[in-house]
């Protein structure tokens, strides 16, 4: 049985740790170099650092952040906003990131994701998904430009399409429970994990321990992310770990 991963999550805004509910009502939660260090030592399998505000704001990510940061793991490092074409992961993984996550530029280009895994190998790509209910589909829609732009396409479709296309991994955030501490989407992420080949990350609405139990238990998720939780300190990794394994999830 693989073993499954706890990743905290730093959503970065002008060179910041930020922490909203559903997107928005932003705050600041500490300094990325000094909270991935943080991580590193309490024994956090990956660390996901996403620049909220790049493909708003129509820029690139920041690399010397990315730097930085990077220098402090020894941990795998996934990168993800801004990141537009082939020379944009390029650049983030010459500044130490181990995978990059796209989510608009797939979405815009999906092109971009079977660029990116014949170069870099499907094992660099995440594709994050910003999930949402939508009662007129019936399902789940996803949107990009950090959960502001709603597009045609339903979740599982898409999820399909990123794998056929070389993606190696799913970013599944669910937007409805993001920030809101209630536990993660189990019938979102279940629905997702069971319909495709490759990992799934579950993200949004951690509140405590036994939500990560439910993420891999109900949701049959590869790996649960987390941000305000950890941030907080109302939880950590260690905590977390052994929880999971009195109920018998494997983790490392």
């Amino acid at each position: 049985m693989l073993t499954k991963r706890i990743i905290p999550c730093l959503d970065v805004k002008d060179g910041r740790v930020v922490k909203g509910i559903q997107f928005v009502q932003l705050r600041d939660a500490g300094d990325p170099v000094e909270l991935a260090r943080f991580y590193d030592e309490q024994g956090a399998d990956e660390l996901v650092f996403l620049d909220i505000s790049a493909s708003v704001e129509g820029r690139q990510t920041m690399v010397h952040v990315v730097k930085a940061v990077a220098s402090e793991l020894a941990i795998p490092f996934t990168v993800g906003g801004g990141i537009n074409s082939l020379d944009d992961m390029k650049r983030i993984l010459r500044a130490g990131a181990d995978k990059v996550s796209i989510n608009t530029a797939a979405v815009n280009n999906p092109q971009l994701i079977s660029e990116g895994a014949a170069f870099f190998g499907s094992q660099c790509i995440v594709v994050a998904i910003d999930a949402k209910y939508d009662p007129d589909l019936g399902s789940w829609r996803v949107y990009t430009h950090g959960g502001k732009t709603p597009t045609a396409w339903e979740v599982i479709d898409w999820a399909k399409k990123v794998v056929v296309l070389g993606a190696g991994e799913i970013l599944l955030t669910s937007m409805d429970c993001d920030g809101e501490k209630n536990g993660f989407n189990l019938p979102l992420t279940k629905a997702v994990s069971e319909a495709v080949s490759i990992p799934v990350i579950a993200s949004g609405g951690a509140g405590n321990a036994a939500h990560f139990a439910e993420a891999f238990m109900d949701g049959k998720a590869d790996a649960a992310l987390a941000a305000s939780i950890f941030h907080d300190k109302e939880t950590s990794v260690t905590e977390v770990k052994t929880y999971l394994k009195e109920k018998g999830v494997s983790v490392r």
